[in-house]
């Protein structure tokens, strides 16, 4: 993929999916010889986004995707969601995708029609935490989140302030 993002001149998302297969369900992951979850998301990533620019993508249209869920558990997932951060100090921007995941059904108990609390509530931690990039499936209500996190941080004036 990266040669042809180089080639064409196009973004490219460096994901992790763990060491599994795409789509596999992950059970008994172990990640402690790689430092645990989060040392191997950020090192595979930056791994693949220094690869992508020795390739000739510019390093300005690399994001990095801890991709929560692939080749990962429930506890490993809500890791990388908490510690996030991490991730963000490496300086490549950060693209999160929570909408519907897995990992939120398991926590809350949570069928997937009603998991949107939990998806706006992991968004809007991996957003303070730093991620630049959100995909959803439920736009607006992911819209109003991140207008309300970027408000309470001081980068967003309130909407219409009218209380004096």
């Amino acid at each position: 993929m990266a040669r042809v993002a180089a080639a064409y001149g196009v973004g490219l998302v460096c994901s992790h999916s763990g060491r599994l297969e795409p789509r596999a369900r992950p059970r008994r992951v172990d990640y402690a010889g790689a430092g645990g979850v989060v040392a191997d998301v950020i090192m595979h990533t930056c791994a693949l986004a220094e690869r992508a620019v020795g390739l000739g993508v510019r390093s300005d249209a690399i994001v990095l995707d801890p991709t929560c869920d692939f080749g990962k558990n429930t506890l490993q997932s809500l890791e990388l969601v908490r510690r996030l951060d991490e991730l963000v100090q490496t300086r490549w921007p950060v693209l999160v995708a929570m909408s519907q995941k897995d990992f939120i059904g398991e926590t809350l108990g949570a069928p997937l029609g009603d998991r949107l609390a939990g998806t706006l509530a992991a968004t809007a931690v991996a957003v303070w935490h730093g991620a630049l990039v959100v995909r959803a499936h439920e736009v607006a209500e992911t819209r109003a989140v991140l207008d309300m996190v970027a408000a309470i941080r001081g980068d967003r004036p309130p909407a219409a302030a009218t209380r004096p």
